[in-house]
Parts: C-alpha cells; structure tokens; sequence
C-alpha cells in the first residue's frame, strides 16, 4: 500500500534560534494579523465554504465504494454498479472542480495581501531617516521586503488553508467511521499515533543534513560573490589564483553532492518506513472485521470494511500534518512578528501636518547653535552657528571625522537636529514641507550614485520632462558634454551598475548636470573633487566655479583649488567651528588652517603666485 496522501515530510522541528526568540503569541498579534486579511473577509470566507465541501465530497467516494462493492459485485446489480461509478467520478469532478475554485480565490487572496504589504512596507522605509539606512544591515531590510512578505503569502496559501482543510477532513471522516462501525473505528483511530514515529525520526535526520546543507550553500554562494564580481575576478586574474579557487569551489560543490544524496536516501528510507506503518493500521481493520463479521456481526459487509479502510488511509495525512502544524504556526508568527517590527519602527523625520511651502526661497542658510549626535553617548556637533547669505559661497573644511558631512545633511533634514535649529529661506527645516526643502537643494557628494541605465535616464532623474535641449545645456555647463558626445549612443549610453562604466571625473560630471536641471536655489559639493586625478579634477573644478559664483554654494573640500573658490573659509574640528576667514587670514592665523595647509593641501603650494593674485 502507498504511503497515505497529504503525508507531511520535512524537518518538523524548530532551530535553536527559533526556540529562543519564539514571538509571544496575544490577541493583540492574532488581531493585527487578522486586520491585513479584513478587506478580504467575503472571499476568505467563500475559501473556506470551497474547503468545506470540497473536503466532504473527496470524502465521498470511498464511502460509495463500499455501495460499489456491496450492491453492485456482490449483490450483482448492474445498474446499482455502474450508477455508483458514476456517482462517485462525478463527485471526484466536482471536488476537484471547488479544488480549483478554492485555489484560485486562495492565490487571489494571497497576492492581494502580499502586494498590499509591499506597499505599505516600501511607503515606511522611504519616510525613514538616513540614520536607519545607515545603521541598519542592507540585507536585512530586502529580507524584510522580499523573503518575510513573500512567506505571508505561504501561510495563507499553505498553512491557514492546511490547518482549515486537514481538520475538516479529520472531523468528517472520523464521524463517517463511527457511522460505520464504532469498534472497527476505534481500533484504526489507536494505529494513527504509530504513523508519526517515522515522520519524526526522518524528520530529525533531514533536519541535520538540512543544516549543513545550508551552511554548505551560504559557503558555496560566498565563493561565488567574491570570485564573480568585477572586483573580485580582477583581483583573482591579478594574482593568478584561478586554480586555487577552482579547487576552493570544487571541494565545496562535491561535499553539497554529497549532502544532497544523503538527504535523497534519507527520504527513501522514510517512505519505507511510511508504507509499512501505513499497513498496520488497514491490516488490523481487515482482521478484526473479519473477526467481526464472521463471529459477532453478520450485518457488517465487506463494503463496510473498505470504506473503513480507505477513510483511515486519508486520515493519516491530516493527522501527520496537524502534529507538525506547531512548526508552521511558530514561524508563521515570528515572520509576522518581524514584519510588524518594521511597521512599528518610529518615522524620525516627520514632516508637519501645517508645513510651509514658500512660493520662492533666496537659499540663505542659517545654523543657530546647532548640535547633533547619533547617540548618547557620541556627539557630532556642538554650537555651531554661521549664516550663509544668498548669491555667497562658503568652503567647509577640517580633519577627517570633524563633521562636514552631517553638517550639510542637516539642511535638507537627512537627520535632525539634537540642538538648536536651522533655517533655510528664513525658515526653521523643521517647519518646511520635506517636497519644498529636498526640491531647493542640490547635493552632489563623492560617492556619485547612478542608476543602471542611460545618461539620459540618469539626468531625467531630476526633471523627468526636460528636453533635449535642456539636457545638452546642463552638460555643457557640466563640462561633460564633450565625453557624452563621442559617445556612438550619445545621451542614450549605457552607464552600468552604479555607473562602473565611467570614470569617477564622468560620473562627478553626469552628477552635477543632474543637478544643474534640478535648478536648486543652494547647491551643496560634499568633496566632489576628492579622490580625483589632476585632469578630472580640473574639469569638474571649471564646471564648479561658474555655479558657486552665481548661487549660494557649500563646498566642502580637500582640495586647495575648491577652497580658494569659496568667499569665505569655516574650519571645523571636533564637531565645532573654530576658525573662519580668508585663505590668506587664516594661514597667518597659525592655527588648524594652517596645519591642514601645509599637510592636506601641500600638493597645491606651487600655486602659492596665483593665491596670491586671487587674494589681492
């Protein structure tokens, strides 16, 4: 006899972890889970109406295949034979028929869900602060939108519909099988408990090779990330290490073979001890009917005895599965539980229900005694205060680590202040809509992001109804348009994945062209022209004078050349501004200026003439 149908085989356990960060099931958790599947109450509800009755009549033909049996073989009733054949087809039809019904409204129900938290998730993250993005694993936040939604559509699709299914099955044929003969019954419902000792021994032994699968996988995959990049396969050419990391990745792929043919084996074993487990039970039935209708109970039919047989068979599935249900539903709540936590997590930027949105700004900016910390017990900046008025420009600089950064990241709120405020146009930030701020500022950093697609693409970025004309002006202004221009594509070339395609200069330019369309009233460079070689460097550096002379500009610089561009110098050390001024002011001063002169800057003191003749 084949293993019964709707057998459960898998691990059927809980790791460790999961043992210990079980999530603490409440009505409230139960209420909120419920809440995601409100919207959906009349097709849930016909879910399980289709569950119902599909169940009951799969049931049905093993119940008339006793009529089959009795009336039609034995009492040699043609007509009553070939009705019940056609009875019971028509029934397994229908059955299957609702089946597909309950599937479909299932998979609909489940999708919606799916995408309905997608949504919501994706809307949450965006509103998040840097300070998140920052200190949060990457991974764990596409786990979060991707594996943990994704797994919500399982538990509908899976175990709410298993759980529902596998107990209406159990209660019906259970009931059918009392209706038949209580002894007989009662003696198969006392072999069913029998039917897990293999599932649970299998069970453990899968679950070991399981794990080292896994870990075997992890290692297989790290091989790959590091040796199939470009950075990776660069480095493995440069050093000839091609063989050596063959052998590294065979040795791994043949013990992952090996562990995959221990696991197919195991499952062999399994089902042998499943089909002689499953025998047990119809066996006895057979026996004791026997015993039965021969000697007690002469009313009881052959039919009587198969009918009782087939239903146990089917029992024995729904029985395995609502004992490893256990595992499911843990893991079913602790996905949930995660999800939730990301929902919960507090929108640290907020913009005000009231919040302004000026018909123009000039671009001036302000710190009045502004602080800031990512913690307690770390601070960042402490009383900073400056104003910088519109049309003017001012260079930031100081030691690596002063701050510089997160002081432009507070004007257009990437975080907020801890102390004091700042304004921009006249305003508190705080008080702005986030649309107005964001919109008025251009930012353009070190670390140029491009999207993996075209140049036009990754300008229309910043206004997605420029023209070409529009484009072909910001990159001449940009100083890229010659490049864009020998390019056999044009505008519509390809950049790559974060712009791998292009130099650092390019990309710099592609990033100030971008920024040039968006037309912000403050234009803040954050190092644009670090890291740089001459040539780049002299390009993005003709490209950025001509913008920082007509608009209110920070530039926050290593370089000599950017800082002479700035109308005024703020020297920043330990989160604090300690010296500001004129280039020439601040080297005779004799402080930090001049140290960072005559370290960070030394490759420019040839250029000590032209300081000269900028300053007079």
């Amino acid at each position: 006899m084949p293993p019964p149908r709707g057998g459960h085989f898998g691990p059927g356990f809980l790791t460790d972890e999961e043992k210990e960060n079980k999530p603490k099931v409440t009505k409230e958790l139960i209420k909120r889970i419920f809440s995601h599947l409100a919207p959906y109450k009349l097709r849930l509800g016909a879910v399980i109406l289709c569950l119902l009755v599909s169940s009951v009549m799969s049931l049905l033909p093993s119940v008339l295949t006793g009529k089959i049996i009795d009336e039609g073989l034995i009492g040699q009733n043609m007509n009553a034979l070939i009705f019940f054949i056609v009875l019971s087809l028509a029934v397994t039809f229908g059955a299957n028929m609702i089946g597909v019904l309950e599937s479909w409204l299932n998979s609909w129900i489940a999708q919606h869900i799916t995408y309905d938290m997608r949504n919501k998730m994706y809307a949450h993250l965006q509103k998040m602060s840097m300070r998140f993005f920052t200190s949060s694993n990457q991974g764990d936040i596409i786990t979060r939108m991707t594996s943990d939604i994704s797994g919500v559509q399982q538990i509908i699709t899976g175990t709410l519909t298993n759980i529902i299914s596998n107990i209406i099955t159990l209660v019906v044929a259970m009931v059918v099988m009392f209706g038949q003969s209580p002894i007989l019954a009662f003696i198969g419902i006392l072999i069913v408990p029998l039917f897990t000792i293999p599932t649970r021994s299998a069970g453990k032994t899968r679950w070991s090779i399981t794990k080292e699968s896994q870990e075997c996988s992890d290692e297989i995959n790290g091989i790959l990330n590091e040796t199939l990049s470009v950075s990776g396969q660069l480095l493995v050419k440069l050093f000839g290490m091609e063989k050596r990391e063959y052998d590294r990745y065979e040795k791994v792929n043949h013990k992952m073979i090996d562990l995959n043919i221990r696991e197919g084996m195991a499952g062999r074993w399994f089902r042998v001890a499943l089909s002689t487990f499953s025998s047990i039970g119809p066996m006895l039935i057979y026996l004791a009917g026997g015993i039965i209708m021969m000697n007690f109970d002469d009313t009881l039919t052959v039919g009587d005895i198969t009918v009782l047989v087939a239903l146990l068979g089917r029992m024995y599935g729904p029985v395995n599965q609502l004992l490893n249900i256990q595992v499911d539903w843990i893991r079913s709540m602790a996905m949930f539980t995660r999800i939730f936590d990301y929902y919960d997590m507090p929108v640290e930027i907020e913009e005000k229900p009231d919040a302004l949105t000026p018909a123009d700004t000039d671009g001036t900016v302000e710190f009045r005694n502004v602080s800031f910390s990512y913690s307690e017990e770390r601070q960042i900046l402490g009383d900073v205060s400056f104003k910088l008025e519109s049309g003017r420009s001012i260079a930031i600089v100081g030691p690596s680590g002063s701050g510089k950064s997160t002081l432009v990241n507070l004007i257009p709120r990437l975080y907020d202040v801890t102390g004091g405020e700042v304004l921009f146009g006249g305003n508190d930030v705080r008080d702005l809509s986030l649309s107005f701020l964001r919109g008025n500022i251009g930012i353009v950093s070190q670390e140029t992001y491009l999207f993996n697609g075209t140049i036009r693409e990754n300008l229309l970025y910043a206004k997605p109804d420029a023209t070409d004309e529009e484009l072909e002006e910001a990159c001449r202004r940009a100083n890229i348009s010659d490049f864009v221009e020998k390019q056999e594509k044009g505008l519509d070339t390809v950049v790559g994945n974060r712009g791998l395609k292009l130099s650092g200069g390019e990309k710099q330019r592609i990033s100030i062209a971008r920024i040039l369309l968006k037309d912000p009233a403050l234009m803040i460079f954050d190092e644009a022209t670090s890291a740089l070689d001459s040539i780049s460097e002299q390009k993005i550096q003709d490209a950025i004078e001509p913008l920082i002379a007509t608009r209110t500009s920070i530039l926050i610089a290593h370089r000599l050349s950017t800082v002479l561009a700035a109308d005024e110098i703020l020297v920043l050390k330990d989160g604090r501004i300690v010296e500001r001024g004129t280039h020439s002011t601040l080297v005779k001063a004799g402080g930090v200026y001049t140290e960072l002169y005559e370290t960070q800057f030394s490759k420019a003191l040839q250029k000590a003439g032209e300081i000269e003749k900028r300053e007079e």
